[in-house]
């Protein structure tokens, strides 16, 4: 297997600038476990925050070095699950749609690495502010919830704030990193690394039900949109600004656009979507994967996915790029 050496794998001791994303109700302890063992840092999803699924997860981690994430301004009604997070000694805290600020003491304490994942150049300032050690550009190609910008413009920009106003700080590139190519840009893009969602969604470690997995691999790059509509019908009230990128299905079909209908029958839609969330219906609720789903075509092993991204990505580098300035 090839390696690329970025200032990530150094600074954090990995052998792959690859951090798995920590996707809420997909990225659990053995998902995590095994990105790391493949020489990258998996993280843990924290979600919406519930104790004790938190403990199974780190659990089944099997005290392999792995991080956790949170969604900020959930964690905000719940703080003390980050002290018991913190007590399992997570190498990576994340920290992702709302202020850090409230958290930042307390992760530093505890020896972890604070990660701000931003979706504008606003963030990207907070996240400096705070003195996060890695910040991630978030483009909307991303599965799950982002906002605007595009990661091929996002990245650079970041990179260009960061080395006027922070040099020592580390920057990953997120939304549609999905093979050795995407990792290869991203580094020309000057991140320092990746962070990987959608295809590791489709690991065979990751918690995500049969009929989802073959949802993705019938579904490409245009199969997605950004909507509110799976938000409301979970009747959990994500900030103004940040849309969920799911699949389009029957669902979408039935629902966005007419967000107010669903709103009002979101006591009788409400539960159909979590009944069919939960059976792994891919067509009645939301099933949560970006634009990468176009570069899928098999669920595989978290290590042969890190392993092929990086291969692909060191022969792109090393190979291509002599064969263009030639």
């Amino acid at each position: 297997m090839a390696t690329l050496s970025t200032r990530m794998t150094r600074a954090l001791h990995l052998r792959n600038p690859i951090i798995s994303a920590p996707m809420a109700f997909a990225a659990g302890g053995r998902l995590a476990a095994a990105v790391s063992r493949a020489g990258g840092l998996g993280l843990i999803g924290g979600g919406y925050g519930d104790p004790a699924w938190l403990e199974e997860q780190f659990a089944a981690a099997a005290g392999e070095r792995v991080g956790v994430g949170f969604i900020t301004w959930s964690l905000r009604k719940s703080p003390s699950l980050l002290a018991d997070v913190l007590k399992h000694r997570p190498a990576a805290v994340m920290l992702s749609f709302g202020d850090p600020r409230p958290f930042v003491d307390e992760i530093r304490a505890a020896g972890a690495l604070l990660i701000c994942q931003c979706q504008d150049m606003g963030h990207v300032m907070d996240a400096v502010d705070v003195g996060a050690d890695i910040v991630v550009a978030q483009g909307a190609e991303a599965g799950g919830h982002g906002a605007l910008r595009g990661t091929l413009t996002f990245v650079p920009e970041t990179a260009d704030y960061l080395m006027h106003h922070a040099p020592d700080t580390l920057l990953l590139a997120a939304g549609g990193i999905g093979d050795g190519r995407t990792l290869a840009a991203s580094l020309m893009l000057g991140a320092d690394g990746v962070l990987v969602g959608t295809r590791l969604w489709a690991a065979r470690e990751a918690l995500v039900k049969e009929g989802h997995h073959r949802a993705i691999l019938e579904t490409d790059g245009d199969g997605t949109l950004r909507t509110t509509i799976a938000d409301i019908a979970r009747q959990i009230p994500w900030p103004r600004g940040f849309t969920a990128r799911i699949r389009r299905n029957a669902f979408t079909e039935r629902w966005h656009g007419r967000e107010a209908d669903l709103e009002k029958n979101v006591a009788v839609e409400g539960p159909k979507y979590r009944q069919a969330f939960a059976a792994g219906d891919p067509e009645n609720t939301g099933v949560w994967f970006g634009e990468a789903a176009g570069l899928i075509d098999s669920i595989d092993p978290a290590a042969a996915i890190v392993e092929r991204i990086v291969n692909e990505a060191a022969f792109r580098l090393e190979r291509r790029g002599g064969a263009i300035l030639a």
